[in-house]
């Protein structure tokens, strides 16, 4: 599963990436204390962004890929 950020007139970022075999791996500037990433099962995760401010407005993604 990829997560990703879109702020406002800007391009996507890539905030982490993980999978049901790997460890979460966050890119240069996000982490896991402010967006926490919530493998449920192999079918189902989840983001939390903690203590949301201002400067988190964007708009989120949610990517698969099956291999």
């Amino acid at each position: 599963m990829f997560w990703y950020q879109q702020p406002p007139r800007n391009g996507l970022k890539l905030i982490a990436s993980t999978t049901t075999y790997m460890p979460k791996s966050y890119e240069d500037g996000y982490s896991e204390a402010k967006f926490e990433i919530s493998v449920v099962n192999i079918d189902y995760t989840v983001m939390k962004i903690k203590n949301v401010t201002s400067k988190d407005a964007a708009t989120y993604f949610c990517a698969a890929s099956d291999h």
